[in-house]
């Protein structure tokens, strides 16, 4: 095809208190007694959100622990424990951060796949759709529920099961859920949101369908981050309005030189995405000069603290393996620098940039 063939996200639903609805979403999607399984950030383990979650029958809530980002391993047990367990379940619904939902993508998936899920690391590779799922976001800015892709750290790469049976069936956008999130957790993931709108804008994959969708996220960002000298309930519902306009942005076009860097630091360091976005755009004034002025602002202004000498003493090889992961993500680097990427961004200027990191 000439044009890419977007599928989306089947049902959305937003507002404040939305969450409330979800036993009535999910009832017709109940399939005998199969259980719903509850992925939960183990952020909210012992937190009120937990006894609000609607369980039936053989339903189960299980804590993802995503102290580091979601791992092929991770999801392979999970999903070989609930086939155990309990044959198949009607179900997989995600509550929490963009390494939550994640896991419930790729755990949905595994679940009618053969293998491991690393054998669906890269593009159009999974055969078959996974059980019903739902992303619930209690973070604004990944855009991992809208994505169709699953970000995994594998045994030789960290990339994504992209393919058109990865989005989620459903999505709850609920701004409550956001209130109490922890401020520097909130604004790494709002950068999240706000990269993904400066590398797709500033792509050479940018068409209008990517502009109208990232044009109103950058502006809902800077409404956020920049204009507002306080963070109220509105704040909450624009960062999660902007995540997912964020996300379709980049559905139609890619991300860039932040995200094709972090990628590195998280398989070998482990850094968390959001967290890594930001170490990374701090040093990217010759990509994008303007973005990273106005980053800087942001970062200042919130009072934010950007780790600085993450990459000190590590070997060669520790650099070959980031250089290797984050030159892999081929499309990245050529909707951020054209199709002779290769010439520009050679390992030695790569190589130079993770030095300063």
């Amino acid at each position: 095809m000439s044009f890419r063939n977007f599928k989306m996200v089947d049902y959305v639903v937003f507002g404040r208190g939305a969450f409330n609805q979800l036993d009535e979403i999910l009832a017709p999607r109940r399939k005998a007694d199969a259980p719903m399984i509850f992925l939960v950030d183990h952020f909210f383990e012992g937190k009120p959100l937990v006894n609000r979650i609607p369980l039936r029958g053989k339903d189960k809530i299980i804590f993802a622990d995503v102290t580091y980002e979601p791992k092929t391993t991770q999801v392979d047990a999970l999903a070989n424990s609930l086939k155990e367990s309990f044959g198949t379940v009607s179900g997989i619904i995600g509550i929490g951060g963009g390494s939550t939902m994640d896991l419930a993508k790729a755990v949905s998936l595994m679940m009618n796949n053969p293998g491991s899920s690393a054998d669906y690391q890269g593009w159009d590779l999974v055969k078959f759709p996974g059980v019903y799922k739902a992303g619930i976001p209690t973070l604004s800015g990944t855009g991992a529920e809208v994505s169709r892709t699953t970000v995994l750290t594998g045994p030789t790469r960290k990339l994504g099961m992209n393919s058109d049976f990865t989005p989620f069936d459903q999505i709850v956008l609920d701004p409550e859920l956001t209130k109490y999130a922890p401020v520097n957790q909130r604004f790494y993931t709002g950068m999240d949101c706000y990269i993904h709108c400066i590398e797709s804008l500033e792509g050479t994959y940018l068409n209008e369908f990517s502009k109208s969708y990232g044009e109103k996220a950058l502006e809902l960002c800077q409404k956020v981050f920049v204009a507002k000298d306080h963070w109220d309930d509105e704040s909450d519902d624009q960062l999660m309005m902007a995540s997912y306009a964020g996300g379709m942005s980049i559905a139609y076009s890619q991300v860039g030189v932040a995200h094709a860097v972090s990628y590195g630091l998280s398989y070998l360091l482990g850094t968390k995405h959001g967290i890594g976005n930001c170490i990374v755009m701090n040093h990217l004034e010759e990509y994008y000069p303007a973005g990273v002025k106005e980053f800087k602002y942001m970062v200042e202004k919130n009072k934010i603290d950007i780790p600085q000498g993450i990459c000190k003493g590590l070997t060669d090889e520790q650099f070959d393996t980031m250089i290797n992961v984050s030159i892999g993500m081929k499309p990245l680097w050529e909707n951020a620098l054209g199709k002779d990427w290769e010439k520009i961004m050679t390992r030695e200027k790569l190589r130079a940039l993770y030095e300063k990191l």
